[in-house]
């Protein structure tokens, strides 16, 4: 390519593009250059000094410009100095020196100055076996050290920077790895540096410390062990430790990770020591949150249910042989004639809702997901994303518009990548930012990189999208009209960057909206996309913000969002079937039916209620595949044994369909993913083995050489495959008379009684889910139940920031702290989702009944 640049590093050839860093051209062709400071994701400071090298650059005449020839060849001049690899970009005709006398000599000096302020305690720190530090002292320190073990500088050690990240100063080389990080990526500048010298060090500038949804991404990337974290910090020694590849199972993102096992020296029983992050460029790249990171203990806790129980004639639930409950389930089943109805939860793998569908259906039943607010997976199957789509490295061609949903909190590494995309912040060479368009009713913190930023009332979602259908048309007519807190100017603006855009993502998320109001949405996002040619091709297309990990899934695998409350549409079903699914928990108005069976880990209150309990396995005892909101479907594999008598979903569904004559069940999971190959037409030609294929990703994260990117995984176990949307398919068979998306039904906004307020639930990623209240170590970080109310409400309810109020929601009371914070419009009350409070199915009218 024109833009390429061929160079000479220790006289070995490499081309590489332009404004490549040297560090990253000799790692291309093996020549691994060592850095401490440098990282391949954040912006190059030079600050180490152990990248040095000996650089040389073609000389040109000063009179006339032209090169200096020597023997035919351009004379070299070389620096008499040295320069550090990770700060100077290649250049036509560059040679370069990396293991000569005098670069070792340096290297040797750099590492000895180092370990002159270093403590030597590798053997009972939690980097040791791991340590970039320790792998370069062995590879180019000098062996002995001229200064004194006596005068060595200290500092304190277990500094709790929050409770979950933990600095040892005397460890630490001011890298600044972990604060460009919280700069640079997270843009949570809640660390820095503080002192001079050799007393310098990392302090939290935040309240409560280290506040930051992706502060443990800081602990894989620290080239030494100067920050742990508080669950892993002499828990273990990491070749202690069992590896396997797994699915953060929170949110719909779909990031890769590992889980790092071990059997407890305490009890016995394997525990999950660490969740580390797996590289894959196209869902995570090589970051997690830390609902991910610390999020897992559900899957061990020993409030995990462990054997099937019946509930007895006394009313009483007791322990029983799978066989009987298996068998009474059956035997309900059958006796029920077709009044079966199942209500899946949105985080069961692929092969436990399809194994759910055929046992429902199979014996004349209906099913759908739970709590299944959120509409048009129909249209994600249509207009998705296109194949090869990579969300952080799109640019100025490019719109990214976000509406009715909070990514920080929803899908957090979304919202990394989104805010990456605008911004263009670390280590990349196109610097190029793409547009960012998002429209809610209420700012959030996607708002921060946002070039047009639309504001509307809760309900007016669909017509908001269809307005900026007609703006990008150039058809202004209608749009004087403009929605709430924005003009019609605003409208046009974001229009017209749409309609110049070569590409256009849509990310449509559910605040405020029921399943009805959800669907319109995605239909009027369908639309404006078909409107604009934005379909079919990558970079281009839908991408829903699903409220679970595996919901996509749950509408491909034939199970969809009922549209109805769960009560509605199990209707007079004499048998109903709750598998990873608490319907009464969720939803106060919730009846139970004649039988209830609740396949589940915990005893929510859909189980305590349930005749049969049949006890599920969790993500961590088995394997399977779940299906991202960028309808990637991406492998997970088992890490430890089961807990108790548990068995997979699909697995118990299987055989309760081999009772009712439904045939065999399935002999593994491997088995129902080939007959899902075979049956739902998306998932055509995928197979295991294609999802556990690898391909080589840059930057080498992962790699032998730690020091480079980290301790974050590399990806030797399955990148996943992207199935294609139905335009992609018709586009590519020649057929290019794509279709709009269906009517939009009429929506309208939200509104309450006079003197009542509108309560919106909104999604918060610290709650008390069933799989995030386990872990107790996050416990601090989810806020006592509150609400979000206008000024301009609170004033006339004479309600003060902080104060703790009674609402009422239908027929729900709730005891919560009034936030006066200027996240809610006027009229209403944002009130977070499975926080102990009412379930709300969508927008509902609310009051206040007291103050105090």
């Amino acid at each position: 390519m024109a833009d390429d640049i061929t160079i000479l590093i220790d006289d070995q050839e490499v081309t590489v593009p332009a404004r490549t860093l040297l560090v990253d051209a000799a790692k291309q062709i093996g020549n691994d250059i060592p850095v401490f400071c440098y990282h391949p994701k954040l912006d190059p400071v030079g600050m180490c000094r152990m990248c040095l090298v000996e650089i040389g650059t073609p000389l040109r005449d000063r009179a006339t410009g032209e090169l200096v020839l020597e023997d035919g060849t351009p004379k070299i001049g070389w620096r008499p100095g040295f320069v550090t690899a990770c700060t100077e970009p290649v250049s036509p005709g560059m040679q370069v020196r990396t293991s000569n006398d005098r670069v070792t000599r340096a290297r040797k000096d750099v590492v000895e100055f180092l370990l002159s302020s270093h403590p030597l305690d590798c053997p009972i720190c939690d980097k040791g076996g791991e340590c970039p530090l320790q792998n370069l002292t062995m590879q180019h320190g000098p062996g002995s050290s001229r200064f004194i073990v006596d005068e060595k500088f200290r500092l304190d050690k277990h500094v709790p920077l929050g409770d979950l990240i933990y600095l040892d100063r005397e460890r630490c080389i001011q890298c600044a790895r972990c604060t460009r990080f919280q700069e640079e990526i997270a843009d949570d500048a809640v660390i820095g540096f503080e002192e001079r010298g050799r007393a310098l060090q990392i302090v939290s500038y935040s309240e409560p410390g280290f506040d930051s949804y992706f502060s443990g991404n800081t602990t894989d990337i620290c080239p030494v062990g100067a920050l742990t974290t508080a669950d892993f910090r002499f828990g273990a020694r990491p070749w202690e430790l069992q590896h396997s590849a797994s699915i953060c199972p929170h949110c719909p993102v779909g990031c890769n990770i590992h889980l790092n096992t071990r059997r407890s020296g305490l009890t016995g029983n394997n525990v999950v020591k660490r969740v580390m992050p797996r590289q894959n460029e196209l869902v995570n790249e090589i970051w997690i949150c830390d609902k991910g990171r610390f999020g897992h203990h559900f899957a061990t806790s020993d409030e995990r249910i462990t054997a099937p129980m019946i509930r007895n004639e006394a009313g009483e639930l007791v322990e029983a042989a799978w066989d009987d409950a298996l068998d009474l389930v059956a035997e309900k089943m059958r006796a029920a004639e077709g009044s079966i109805a199942g209500l899946a939860g949105e985080r069961l793998s692929n092969e436990d809702l399809f194994n759910f569908r055929e046992l429902i259906e199979g014996g004349g039943g209906r099913v759908a997901q739970w709590p299944g607010t959120m509409g048009g997976g129909d249209l994600v199957q249509q207009f998705g994303v296109g194949a090869g789509t990579d969300i952080a490295n799109v640019g100025t061609n490019t719109v990214i518009l976000v509406v009715a949903s909070d990514l920080a909190e929803e899908a957090p590494v979304w919202w990394l990548r989104i805010k990456q995309a605008a911004t263009k912040q670390g280590a990349t060479l196109d610097k190029s930012c793409a547009t960012l368009i998002v429209a809610n009713a209420r700012p959030t913190k996607v708002d921060r990189y946002a070039k047009h930023a639309l504001r509307y009332t809760y309900g007016e979602e669909a017509h908001t999208m269809l307005m900026l259908a007609h703006a990008a048309a150039g058809d202004k007519a209608g749009l004087a009209a403009s929605i709430a807190g924005s003009t019609g100017e605003d409208i046009s603006a974001a229009g017209e960057a749409i309609a110049n855009a070569e590409n256009l993502i849509v990310f449509f998320g559910g605040e405020g909206l029921d399943h009805n109001g959800s669907n319109g949405l995605a239909q009027a996002c369908a639309t404006l996309l078909v409107a604009t040619e934005h379909v079919g091709r990558a970079n281009n297309g839908l991408i829903p913000v699903w409220p679970h990990n595996n919901t996509q899934g749950a509408w491909d695998m034939g199970v969809p969002a009922a549209g109805v409350s769960g009560s509605e549409f199990a209707g007079d079903a004499q048998v109903v079937l709750a598998a990873g699914a608490d319907p009464i928990g969720d939803w106060d108005a919730w009846q139970a039916p004649h039988f209830m069976v609740a396949i589940e880990l915990f005893l929510t209150a859909t189980a305590d209620k349930a005749d049969v309990i049949l006890p599920a396995q969790s993500f961590v005892e088995r394997e399977g595949t779940f299906t991202n909101g960028e309808r990637r479907v991406q492998r997970f594999y088992p890490a430890m044994p089961p807990k108790g008598q548990s068995r997979a979903d699909w697995q118990l569904f299987g055989q309760i369909g081999e009772r009712l004559g439904q045939g065999t069940c399935p002999p593994s999971a491997a088995y129902v993913f080939a007959q899902i190959a075979r049956e739902v037409p998306q998932y055509t030609g995928l197979s295991y083995q294609l999802l556990a294929q690898v391909s080589e990703q840059l930057p080498d994260v992962g790699g032998d050489d730690l020091y480079y990117g980290g301790t974050s995984f590399k990806n030797t176990a399955g990148m996943g495959m992207q199935y294609p949307s139905r335009a992609e398919q018709r586009l590519q068979a020649g057929d290019d008379s794509l279709d709009g998306a269906a009517a939009i039904p009429d929506i309208e906004p939200a509104q309450s009684p006079v003197g009542e307020l509108i309560a919106i639930p909104i999604s918060v990623l610290y709650d008390h889910g069933t799989t995030f209240k386990p872990s107790d170590l996050m416990h601090t970080h989810v806020p006592d139940a509150y609400v979000d109310l206008n000024a301009e409400d609170a004033t006339k309810l004479n309600i003060n920031d902080g104060d703790m109020i009674t609402i009422e929601v239908g027929q729900a009371q709730l005891k919560v702290v009034a936030h006066v914070n200027g996240r809610a419009p006027a009229g209403v009350m944002l009130l977070p989702k499975s926080m102990g409070g009412p379930g709300l199915l969508g927008a509902q009218p609310a009051k206040v009944v007291q103050v105090g």
